[in-house]
């Protein structure tokens, strides 16, 4: 099963229901080498971006979905996000959506 990180409105119980049809059990972890954007997608969503950088990291979530869920994470994002697999502070690996 894929795991995905998420920094933004996919924590959102709602938006959540609304793209998988159910609430997400996730838990914290860390994204280091990243940073959120000053420039927002459509100003007003966040959006990450590689640093590379020992200095950034993203507090976020991840999240255990279904290999169907992350196909309709993938419609939900949209065409100004692309995917890209990382490595987390917790030593899990998962998807992120960084800005295409």
């Amino acid at each position: 099963m894929p795991h995905l990180f998420t920094y933004g409105t996919l924590q959102d119980p709602y938006i959540q229901q609304q793209v998988f049809g159910r609430s997400l059990e996730g838990s914290p972890d860390v994204l280091n080498g990243f940073r959120i954007s000053p420039e927002k997608i459509m100003g007003r969503y966040l959006v990450a971006e590689e640093t590379n950088s020992t200095e950034d990291r993203i507090e976020g979530v991840v999240y255990e979905l279904e290999q169907n869920e992350l196909t309709k994470a993938d419609q939900y994002e949209g065409a100004a996000y692309k995917k890209k697999k990382v490595g987390l502070k917790s030593g899990k690996t998962a998807w992120v959506y960084i800005r295409a």
